[in-house]
C-alpha cells in the first residue's frame, strides 16, 4: 500500500524535529562537560553558598526571634512589676509610722503582722488595730518583704495619699492666728530626703509642703516610714506648675525665699518673720532656672569644708529651724 503525500510529509516532519532535539541534548550535554572542565568546583561551591545562606538566614531568624520574645518578656515582667508596685504603692511600713496613723483616726484597709512571737510596741499596735476594728492578718515575713523594706513586722494598707490645695494650707495658717510658713521642694527625688523634710517640716511647725508632680518623689510607703508618720499630719499639695504657685503664693502676700549656694546674704542674716515660703532645691542640681528667677531673695549656706554641698534634708532642717528661732 503506498503512503500518501501527507503521511510522508509527517513522518518526515517528525523525523527532523527528533533529530533537532536529540542535536540540542547533546549542546546541552556538551555544555555541562565544558563547564565542569572549566569550572569542577562551581557546582559545589553554588551547594556550599546555598548552605551557607541557609544557615545565616536561620541565624537571624532565630536572633530576631530571641529578641522579640525577650522584649515581650521584659514587657511584661515590668508590667507585672509596675503592677505589683501599684498594688502596695499606697502602704504604711515599720511600727512607729503606724502607731502614728492609727493615733490619727485616718482610714486603714488592713493591717499585716508577722507570724509567729510578738514583742514590744507590735502588741500596741494589734490591741489599737483590734479597738479600731481594722482587719489584721498574719503573714510570713516573705509575704511582707515583697509589700516593702524594714518593715518590722507590720504593714498597713491605706487609702491613696489625700494630696491637699493651697487654699488648704494657707486655711490652716489663719485658723492657728499665725503667719503662713510653707516649703516648697524642687526636685526633690529621693524618697529618704523627703521622708526626712516631712518629720523636720511637721516637728517645727510648717503649715504646709508644695512639690511638683514631675521631677519630684510622690508620697509612698518609703517616705511615709522615713518620716515616722508625719505624712499623717503634714498637709502636702501637688501642683502642676511651680511657677504659677510661687507667683500665686506672692499674691498672697507670702515672700519667697530660695536656697542657692551661690547667694551673697547667709541665711542667718535674712529675716525670716511674716508670712514666708522657704524654698528647697534637688540633691543634685538645686533650683531650676525660673524657681530661682521668680524667688524674692536668694540666701545660702556657709561652707567651710572641702565639700560644698548638704544633703537636701540637712540643708531644709537648718533653714527651717532658723526660721523658727526667729518666729519665737
Amino acid at each position: 500500500m503506498r503512503e500518501s503525500y501527507r503521511d510522508k510529509r509527517n513522518r518526515q516532519a517528525r523525523i527532523a524535529k527528533e533529530k533537532e532535539n536529540d542535536f540540542e541534548n547533546r549542546r546541552k550535554n556538551q555544555r555541562r562537560k565544558e563547564n565542569r572542565r572549566t569550572n569542577p568546583d562551581r557546582r559545589q561551591n553554588e551547594k556550599r553558598f546555598e548552605g551557607v545562606e541557609r544557615r545565616t538566614s536561620q541565624r537571624r531568624f532565630g536572633e530576631e526571634r530571641r529578641k522579640a520574645e525577650r522584649r515581650s518578656f521584659e514587657d511584661k515582667r515590668q508590667e507585672s512589676g509596675e503592677n505589683d508596685e501599684n498594688s502596695y504603692e499606697d502602704i504604711v511600713a515599720g511600727r512607729n509610722a503606724i502607731l502614728e496613723l492609727l493615733k490619727s483616726e485616718k482610714d486603714i484597709n488592713k493591717i499585716y503582722v508577722e507570724r509567729g512571737e510578738k514583742h514590744g510596741s507590735i502588741n500596741e499596735i494589734i490591741a489599737k488595730a483590734k479597738d479600731a476594728r481594722i482587719v489584721l492578718v498574719e503573714v510570713d515575713k516573705v509575704k511582707l518583704d515583697q509589700m516593702a523594706e524594714n518593715h518590722q513586722g507590720v504593714v498597713a494598707v491605706v487609702p491613696p495619699f489625700n494630696y491637699c490645695e493651697i487654699d488648704e494650707i494657707l486655711e490652716c495658717a489663719r485658723n492657728k492666728n499665725e503667719d503662713p510658713f510653707i516649703l516648697i521642694l524642687d526636685g526633690i527625688e529621693d524618697p529618704h530626703n523627703f521622708g526626712s523634710i516631712i518629720r523636720t517640716a511637721e516637728t517645727a511647725g510648717v503649715h504646709g509642703i508644695i512639690i511638683p508632680k514631675r521631677r519630684n518623689v510622690a508620697v509612698n510607703s518609703t517616705v511615709a516610714k522615713v518620716s515616722t508618720g508625719a505624712t499623717t499630719y503634714m498637709k502636702i499639695a501637688r501642683v502642676n506648675n511651680l511657677n504659677d504657685t510661687i507667683r500665686k503664693l506672692k499674691e498672697e502676700g507670702l515672700w519667697v525665699i530660695g536656697t542657692d549656694g551661690d547667694a551673697e546674704t547667709v541665711y542667718y542674716n535674712q529675716d525670716l518673720k511674716g508670712p514666708l515660703a522657704i524654698i528647697i532645691g534637688s540633691e543634685g542640681f538645686g533650683m531650676s532656672k525660673l524657681v530661682r528667677e521668680n524667688s524674692d531673695i536668694l540666701i545660702k549656706i556657709p561652707m567651710k569644708g572641702k565639700i560644698t554641698s548638704l544633703n537636701a534634708s540637712v540643708s531644709a532642717g537648718i533653714v527651717i529651724y532658723e526660721a523658727v528661732k526667729q518666729r519665737l
